[in-house]
């Protein structure tokens, strides 16, 4: 039945989501149709983020500017990234998921195709720090849509090939932008990644499946709809998210160092890569691609902990590796350290939405705010070392953060994994006492009549 509400606003219907919604089984077309969508929304969002990175050196060239002056250009938008991750949750839990998420791709993909002509260094670094915010709401909502639609067994899968899709987004980015801008100017390379992002931002819209899992605000039962503030309170208290939330911290930010500087380094002596052949290091990523997937498969079984543990140490390794003078080596520590990268960011992310018992949008989104926060902060400061004392002084930066992200892990994650408890995970929504305490999922405490609710 449509109610009259529904039909006056032209919105499609959609069944009411009931306590037992477990979630699209693996295999399914709709579970398929997801994961696709959620791979071309990495596309549009995470190419156009980092696609100056692989320009920097020619943006430092032509703007007159540092190192690490000219990575402002990456850290404006990875600031505005988490300066609008928490909003976008407010919006998510009010007007849906998906919708929230196709608003910010259709304006992050237009400010994309203006930005690259600002006129001034100023002018492009806010531009990028607005196309930042409007990014942001894709990365702050994913994990928290996939993990209300998918059965919770397979959740931790589906986060590591969703990362997978992103690091494709990146690396798309990254090796257009590069070529193309060698050919033409970096305004042109950025630019041609921002129309890539277009066409992929339709795509997402076009596959997208529409949510079963979501409830939203006016439907949701008395007394489960936390203030924001409670539901940000409750995950910041935790101190086994707070330890999340230092592994993204700590790991972006040391591996945005990592891609942000080791291009410098290439491009100088003993090396001396032109910029097309420095740009094709980001191939690198694919290793991240298949890390990310593995990782997922991994923790299902074996547990996350042990999985990112392990990450991190491939990540360690593979910097220690950029530090040798052969040009054999120091790309295959880069491959090492883009797998374990992204196979400990895979496990991290997807572990901060299955702890969530409150606000699981917000704790999302704190997991990105920290993320980019990292990135912002630690992209810039390895500049500041780079330019101080050269690629070894980078590097021991980024190990550093590795290091301690790894005994923060190994001292405070500890205990069950959410992912492999005894209970059958795939009635999480059924317990009224999830229920009664997350207001992002399943939270009626009777099966629902009535009018249908747009959960868009």
């Amino acid at each position: 039945m449509v109610s009259d509400e529904r039909a006056a606003n032209g919105r499609a219907a959609h069944p009411r989501p009931t306590p037992a919604w477990r979630g699209h089984e693996k295999g399914s077309p709709a579970y398929r149709r997801l994961l696709v969508a959620l791979f071309f929304a990495g596309i549009a969002t995470f190419a156009q983020l980092y696609s100056p990175q692989a320009a920097l050196p020619e943006i430092a060239t032509d703007l007159r500017v540092g190192a690490a002056s000219a990575a402002l250009v990456v850290s404006a938008s990875t600031i505005g990234l988490a300066v609008g991750v928490i909003p976008w949750s407010v919006v998510a839990d009010r007007i849906g998921r998906l919708r929230s998420m196709s608003i910010a791709v259709i304006a992050a993909s237009a400010l994309g195709l203006l930005v690259p002509f600002a006129p001034t260094f100023e002018v492009l670094l806010a531009g990028r720090f607005l196309e930042g915010v409007m990014v942001g709401g894709v990365p702050s909502i994913a994990i928290a849509y996939l993990s209300e639609e998918v059965i919770a067994g397979h959740a931790a899968r589906a986060a590591g090939t969703y990362v997978a899709g992103t690091t494709i987004g990146g690396l798309l980015g990254r090796l257009v932008a590069g070529p193309v801008a060698e050919l033409t100017t970096w305004r042109i390379g950025v630019f041609t990644v921002a129309v890539l992002c277009t066409v992929a931002a339709v795509v997402f819209i076009r596959l997208a499946p529409q949510p079963q899992g979501f409830v939203p605000r006016r439907d949701r039962m008395p007394g489960t709809d936390l203030p924001l503030a409670k539901r940000l309170a409750v995950n910041l208290r935790s101190p086994r998210q707070l330890v999340l939330y230092a592994q993204a911290f700590l790991l972006m930010g040391g591996f945005v160092a990592l891609y942000n500087y080791l291009g410098f380094r290439l491009a100088a002596s003993p090396f001396w890569l032109p910029p097309a052949l420095v740009s094709l290091v980001f191939i690198a990523y694919l290793a991240g691609t298949w890390s990310s997937a593995q990782a997922g498969a991994l923790a299902s079984r074996i547990g996350r902990r042990p999985v990112l543990l392990c990450s991190i140490a491939l990540m360690i390794a593979g910097v220690a590796l950029t530090l040798s003078s052969l040009l054999v080596l120091v790309l295959t520590g880069l491959v090492v350290a883009t797998a374990g990268f992204f196979g400990a960011h895979s496990t991290a992310s997807g572990w901060t939405a299955a702890e969530a018992t409150v606000g699981r949008a917000q704790a999302s989104s704190l997991y990105n705010l920290f993320y980019y926060a990292g990135s912002s902060l630690f992209g810039w400061l390895g500049g500041l070392f780079f330019d101080a004392a050269g690629w070894s002084a980078t590097a021991s930066l980024i190990g550093v953060l590795a290091l301690v992200a790894a005994a923060l892990a190994a001292a405070g994650l500890r205990g069950a994994d959410p992912g492999l408890r005894g209970a059958d995970p795939g009635l999480r929504s059924a317990d009224p006492g999830l229920r009664s305490a997350d207001p992002g999922r399943g939270a009626h405490a009777t099966p629902p009549a009535g009018p249908t609710a747009d959960r868009s």
